[in-house]
C-alpha cells in the first residue's frame, strides 16, 4: 500500500530527493569560493552551482546570519545580559547589538 504525500509537502519532493555533496579541499580554495560568493551576494552553495554551470534559485534571499544556540548557551547569555534564559527575544536583541558594536568597533 502506498501512502499519498500531503498536498502541502508536494513542493518539497525534489528537495528531499536531492543529495548534499560536501567538498574537502584546500582551505585557500574554500576561502576563495566563499569570498567570491560574498562579493556576488550569493551563498557559497549558489557560487559553487554557478562555477559548475548549474542553475540557481533566482529569487533573492533575505541576507541573514545564523547561529545555533543550545539551552546552555541561553543560560550563559542570560547571565551576561542579566536576563532570564527564557527571555530569548530580549537575548536575541542584545546579541544583535553586540554584533553591530563589534563591526563598528572593527571598521
Amino acid at each position: 500500500m502506498t501512502r499519498k504525500i500531503p498536498e502541502k509537502w508536494q513542493s518539497s519532493i525534489k528537495a528531499v530527493k536531492a543529495v548534499q555533496v560536501a567538498f574537502d579541499m584546500d582551505e585557500k580554495i574554500q576561502l576563495s569560493i566563499r569570498k567570491q560568493a560574498l562579493e556576488a551576494g550569493l551563498s557559497p552553495s549558489d557560487q559553487i552551482r554557478n562555477i559548475l554551470g548549474l542553475p540557481t534559485n533566482k529569487r533573492p534571499k533575505r541576507p541573514r546570519l545564523t547561529v545555533s544556540l543550545a539551552p546552555a548557551d541561553y543560560e550563559v547569555l542570560a547571565k551576561k545580559y542579566q536576563l532570564l534564559p527564557e527571555q530569548q527575544l530580549e537575548i536575541k536583541k542584545r546579541l544583535m547589538d553586540d554584533l553591530i558594536h563589534h563591526v563598528e568597533d572593527n571598521n
